[in-house]
């Protein structure tokens, strides 16, 4: 019967737009909420059938969408752990019960959060998302991992009361030789240098280099030296010994010319680097290519070797942890030295709306928006990582409040529609009486 098919729609019209008022409440409520996603409702009409010149209502039935693949605004912060994605692709986290039950931590995603480490050294948002990584060699490498799965993240956590050393793997060595030092009857004294690195335990070690210039028993300078080189660490044995020989014609005058190793290993002239096993390591010692302009020269100046730099520092204390935009986690120590801990990826899904939403503004994968895939930052479709940053409420609120007028007044229209079939009703019971 048609009337009865008009209350049964005049329900369904309650309930549709009740749930759309609950989408447009729960909009309005996070409208300052960090990462949060807004909801749609949308309707859609319910046909019964049609007959011969008889109508039957079917009413409509309410979907809601949730709106993750829509960006919301950045807004900079002051922490540089509030991180912010800059185009597709979410943050993996996962619940602070599942990063310290031992087990391997289930996946979830995030747009943003305001991380910070806790007592245990987590980094972990108030609403408990903790931020997962894969660990790193200092220099930033890490070994090949699967990218379809989550099995080597781990929850990164910051020890901020350990104290780390940076050892010194890499001395580039500039120095000027006096060319006439060379010559027949010159004195043929050594020339020192004592060069400073630190150790595996961060240990001030030294490098005692000597040059011994060869004296040409003929006319004219012998442009050739022969190096050595002392280990403090390893009771100042000698590690490593070469001659060089320098260019003198007219247009390459000073250059390193030749390089032969005595003992150690061998030169590399492509790289100009002599490898060094001094006490608990390796080290590279950069004396400079043949005929380049960095690294030993030889001309007639005094000896200057004023172009010395390598890399590592003693031990320090950590001061800050920073997020860049590849998703390297470096830590930062008051030496000045800095050490990447971990690689946060960015991870993608084929449909980003068809994400189950948790808590927290957290995501998780569902059979509608398929497996995920873990990008480096930046790379494939993925955005890059924004640190001091975080993503604004995708909510608009003018557009939520003519949305909530509209539904009043739909609200209300289905509710006149079941007074009307009431009061049409009742007529028809009296006419009966």
């Amino acid at each position: 019967m048609s009337i009865s098919s008009a209350m049964n729609a005049g329900v369904s019209g309650l309930t549709a737009n009740s749930s759309r008022l609950g989408t447009i409440s729960d909009n309005i409520a996070n409208a300052s909420t960090f990462g949060y996603k807004r909801v749609e409702t949308a309707f859609n009409s319910l046909v019964v059938g049609q007959g011969a010149g008889l109508y039957t209502a079917g009413g409509v039935r309410a979907s809601t969408t949730r709106s993750v693949s829509q960006d919301g605004a950045i807004v900079t912060t002051s922490n540089a752990l509030d991180l912010a994605m800059t185009g597709r692709g979410m943050l993996p986290v996962t619940t602070l019960n599942d990063a310290t039950s031992g087990n391997a931590p289930s996946l979830l995603m995030t747009r943003t959060g305001a991380f910070r480490p806790d007592a245990s050294g987590l980094l972990r948002t108030e609403s408990g998302l903790v931020l997962m990584g894969w660990p790193t060699l200092g220099d930033g490498t890490m070994p090949l991992v699967a990218r379809d799965t989550a099995a080597a993240l781990q929850p990164i956590r910051i020890e901020a009361n350990r104290p780390e050393g940076d050892p010194t793997t890499r001395v580039m060595l500039g120095a000027n030789l006096p060319a006439t030092q060379t010559l027949p009857g010159s004195s043929g004294a050594p020339l020192p240098l004592k060069v400073e690195y630190f150790g595996n335990l961060g240990t001030s070690e030294s490098l005692d280099i000597t040059f011994t210039p060869d004296l040409p028993g003929t006319p004219g300078m012998s442009n050739s030296w022969v190096v050595e080189i002392r280990d403090s660490a390893s009771d100042n044995a000698m590690i490593s010994s070469f001659r060089v020989t320098f260019d003198d014609s007219q247009t390459g005058g000073g250059a390193l010319a030749t390089v032969t190793t005595l003992t150690g290993d061998p030169y590399d002239p492509a790289t100009g680097a002599i490898p060094l096993t001094v006490g608990g390591g390796d080290m590279d010692l950069v004396i400079g290519v043949p005929g380049g302009a960095s690294g030993l020269k030889q001309l007639a100046a005094s000896f200057s070797p004023s172009n010395i730099t390598k890399n590592g520092s003693p031990v320090g204390q950590l001061v800050g942890v920073e997020v860049d935009a590849q998703g390297f986690v470096k830590a930062t120590y008051d030496t000045g030295f800095v050490k990447a801990l971990y690689r946060i990826p960015v991870v993608d899904v084929p449909n980003p709306n068809g994400l189950i939403a948790m808590e927290g503004q957290a995501f998780k994968t569902s059979p509608d928006s398929g497996g995920f895939f873990l990008w480096d930052a930046g790379d494939g479709p993925t955005g890059a990582i924004a640190g001091y940053a975080r993503e604004a409420s995708t909510t608009d609120i003018a557009q939520e409040l003519t949305h909530l007028i509209t539904t009043q007044r739909a609200y209300s229209s289905n509710a006149k529609i079941i007074q009307t079939v009431d009061e049409m009703l009742q007529e028809t019971t009296n006419i009966k009486r």
